[in-house]
């Protein structure tokens, strides 16, 4: 990417927050010159630099370049090494256990970044991070071992954030099943259903819906019904088991599973529980996603949804930009060109990576080039950003 594009992101995003160019490199630890020299263009700055930048900014790296840039290389570069980290998780190679505390902060930085869509950053910490956690199970004590479990399974769960966006289906498996290896020491039935919620991705990448369907109905058969973790988590499995059975064109079921999941949501606040979102808002934009799974009708239905409500900014990046996505293939559907153009460029505002990475963005960004035939700057540019072309 060009210097003076990156410079005139980077100032953009510094207005934006009301900052001056003194503010901004005080807070990234940088001098007030070389900021305005990479403003300007006139400079480039080091991926450290622009990683304090991002961090003064409160952005993820991504947001801040474009293209197939170092942010997509950081994340595919990282895949290896979380592998490698999973070699031997299951067996105890005798390693001593890192200090609690920090590995109890990383676990929740993990947990942030995977919220936030911050894949690069992800990328970075997952490796050492799943090493730690693996050793620290290995060595705890019978009391401290569900807790470590616990542990283990956030980390692991965050880890396959970066897998399964990157298209690594195959290491997304493996992380999960070592989430589902951490959970049989974690003596949580919370956990249990967590798994179960996260299994279902290899659902979806299969394309086996109805399986995942029938998996889902299982776990729901065992998973806690009381207390607000217990309801928010019978809430996100009723909530991904819809889409399933939308998929799968099982629009009764799907309507089942929904109705159970928005009376569960309207028991409890919108909150991460367990380390997923869920409440009202959450169930709305799966409503949104039903619709447009299961086409005809439906899909004018969904959008009706959405022209009277829009997720808030309190929601987490990853579930607002996929609202944004899913919104944007129904009304390619319905012949709403330059709608579905708007709700990209919103979704790619919102969490980058994740747009990026999304096969739907990318297919319905080629798809949109050709219906306009590239007559549009900014399409192009979208549509080369995102890899559609």
């Amino acid at each position: 990417m060009m210097a003076s594009h990156l410079g005139q992101r980077i100032a953009t995003a510094r207005r934006t927050r009301r900052l001056s160019q003194e503010d901004l490199a005080r807070a990234a630890f940088i001098s007030t010159s070389m900021l305005r020299k990479i403003e300007q263009g006139s400079r480039a700055p080091s991926d450290d630099t622009l990683e304090a930048i991002a961090d003064a900014l409160g952005m993820d790296p991504g947001r801040l370049l474009d293209g197939h840039d170092r942010s997509d290389r950081r994340i595919h570069a990282g895949l290896p090494a979380i592998s490698a980290a999973l070699a031997a998780y299951d067996i105890d190679l005798g390693l001593p256990a890192p200090p609690w505390e920090r590995l109890r902060a990383q676990a929740d930085e993990a947990l942030q970044y995977r919220l936030a869509s911050q894949y690069s950053r992800l990328a970075a910490i997952a490796p050492a991070l799943l090493a730690d956690a693996c050793a620290a199970l290995h060595a705890s004590s019978a009391t401290d071992r569900p807790a470590a479990a616990r542990l283990l399974a956030s980390v692991a769960r965050s880890a396959d954030a970066v897998a399964y966006k990157a298209g690594a289906r195959d290491l997304s498996a493996r992380l999960i099943d070592v989430m589902r290896w951490a959970a049989q020491w974690a003596e949580d039935p919370l956990l249990d259903a967590t798994c179960s919620y996260v299994r279902a991705e290899t659902y979806f990448a299969a394309r086996a819906h109805a399986a995942g369907l029938r998996a889902l109905e299982t776990a729901l058969e065992t998973a806690p019904a009381t207390g607000t973790g217990g309801l928010a988590a019978r809430g996100a499995l009723h909530m991904r088991a819809a889409v399933l059975a939308g998929r799968a064109g099982d629009a009764d079921t799907a309507a089942g599973h929904i109705r159970e999941a928005r009376t569960l949501g309207d028991r409890i606040p919108e909150a991460i529980y367990q380390g997923t979102a869920f409440g009202p808002e959450s169930v709305r934009i799966h409503q949104v996603s039903l619709g447009v799974s299961l086409g005809g009708d439906h899909i004018a239905a969904a959008l009706d949804l959405a022209r009277e409500w829009k997720p808030s900014q309190d929601l987490p990046a990853e579930r607002r930009s996929g609202f944004y996505i899913e919104l944007a293939r129904g009304q390619l559907h319905e012949g709403l060109v330059d709608d579905a153009f708007e709700s990209l460029k919103v979704a790619r505002g919102i969490a980058p990576q994740h747009t990026r990475e999304h096969p739907w963005a990318r297919e319905d960004a080629g798809t949109l080039r050709r219906l306009k035939r590239a007559d549009v700057e900014s399409l192009t540019g979208f549509a080369e950003w995102i890899g559609a072309v």
